[in-house]
This record gives C-alpha cells, structure tokens and sequence, in this order.
C-alpha cells in the first residue's frame, strides 16, 4: 500500500496540537505566529494561516486582532454544544420565534469563504443574512455561506418559516462540526440590525459543519451577550 502523505497545515497543527497536549504550552501562553510557523516549516503564509484559523475553530486556540495566537483556556477546548435548529429553541420557551432576511444571494466565492468551504475561489457559494427574532427582540445575527454541492436547494427556503440550520439538517445530514465562541463588539450593521449600540458587548458563534464529503456551511452568529446564554454539556 502507498503512502497516504499529511497535507501540510495538518502536520502544523499536529505540533502545535503536541505541545499544548503535553502541557509545555499552557492556557494563554502566545502560539508562534504565521511568520514564526512560516519560517519554521518552510511553508507559505496562507497555509500558516489555515492552521492557525482551523485550531481557532475547533477551539484549541483564541486569535485576537492585534494580539497574536494564544492556546484557548481549558473550559474552551472541554466543552461540546448541541447543533439545535433556533426556532426550536424560542419555542420551547413558550415564546414566539420571528426572522427577518437581510440577504438571499448567489455570489462568487472570495479567498477565505471558498478556502474555509473547501472550493476554489470564484466558485458558486449561497450567502444568507438573518435576523431571528424571540418575541419581537433580536437575538442572533446569522451570517451563512452554504456549499451548493451540499445543499442546492438552500436558496429555494422560505427562511420565515424554516432556519437555515433545520435546512441544513434535512437536507445536509451533518457528520462533523467545529466551533469556536469568541466575545466581541458588533460592527455598526450588525448593532443596526440587532437594535444593540456598537459597544455593547456580544458573544460571537464561529460554526463549519460537514456532510460527508463536502463541507456544508460556514457561519459567523453573533448574539447580544444580555439578551442570549449558551448551554453545553461536558465530557471528562
């Protein structure tokens, strides 16, 4: 049998993997840089960046504009969060679940959604923006770019009346996931249509799911962090 080569960016985040693992990097201590990791691997900046941005999602790491790479506290990496569809969630308590559509759009993919999705740039993507509503109130902006090999019927939803995650799920039966939760402040349209000012502070969802061979969708959810918690169950 020949031998299965390890692209690249994997054999990175496999070292950086292998050092927090073993403790010699410990929660919050800065993670070498696109540059350093560059320099070190021989290899090209984007693929320093894929491995950086990879670990960030799975949430082994935290990136902050400014502030480099650091390896993620422990309570980030443990914790596992259920894939719920929103409007199932408003309902169960008792409330009333609402969406405004911001965006239903065919664009051509740009460098970092085609490579996060696993297509070539230019490539045919779905991008829905929306607003969901409990009882009148926003509670999360969604920003989605959905894979069309995946699920070419996205565009055809009625988002009023079914979620864009229910979707997905009907339709893109899920078989991996990663996540990682950041806080953050909105920028001057989301506060605008989360009815929130720009210093008031967010949890931000950064999701990728994947069914089978195709990655499914890449979606950025922010919620106002007064107004929206997140539950999560934890495996020793």
């Amino acid at each position: 049998m020949g031998r299965i080569d390890v692209p690249v960016y994997e054999q990175v985040k496999a070292w950086i993997r292998q050092h927090i693992a073993s403790g010699q990097w410990k929660p919050g201590d800065p993670v070498p840089s696109e540059a350093a990791l560059t320099e070190r691997f021989g290899i090209s900046r984007m693929t320093a960046n894929r491995a950086l941005r990879e670990l960030s999602t799975e949430g082994l790491v935290t990136r902050v504009q400014g502030s480099g790479t650091r390896v993620a506290q422990l309570h980030r990496i443990s914790s596992q969060l259920v894939i719920r569809d929103i409007h199932e969630e408003v309902a169960e308590r008792g409330h009333v679940h609402g969406t405004r559509v911001l965006k239903v759009a065919q664009e051509k993919a740009g460098a970092q959604v085609a490579e996060a999705l696993g297509l070539r740039r230019g490539a045919r993507v779905f991008h829905t923006v929306l607003v969901h509503l409990e009882n009148g109130v926003p509670i999360q902006y969604e920003d989605r770019y959905v894979n069309p090999q995946a699920a070419p019927e996205y565009l055809q939803t009625d988002f009023t009346r079914v979620s864009p995650t229910l979707h997905l799920l009907q339709h893109a039966p899920l078989t991996e996931a990663s996540y990682a939760i950041e806080a953050c402040l909105p920028s001057a349209e989301e506060a605008k249509a989360l009815d929130i000012k720009t210093g008031d502070p967010c949890l931000a969802m950064m999701r990728r799911t994947v069914s089978g061979a195709n990655v499914a969708s890449v979606a950025r959810q922010l919620y106002p962090g007064t107004r929206y918690s997140f539950s999560g169950q934890f495996q020793a």
